[in-house]
């Protein structure tokens, strides 16, 4: 089974995300993870809203 990672785990993946991509690409690197987590937050409230209007609409 997988298990959550934690952030010990976090820190160990972001270390080697480090090493492998360079520092001096790292803040380009942090940029893009920004913009893709907010249109997947986006997203994500976008489908909850559409799932709450079809709920509203059965009742």
């Amino acid at each position: 089974m997988l298990q959550s990672a934690g952030i010990p785990g976090l820190i160990c993946i972001l270390i080697i995300a480090l090493i492998v991509v360079g520092s001096s690409k790292s803040p380009e690197l942090g940029k893009v993870v920004g913009i893709t987590l907010k249109e997947f937050k986006k997203s994500t409230r976008e489908l909850v809203s559409e799932d709450e209007a079809k709920e509203d609409k059965n009742d």
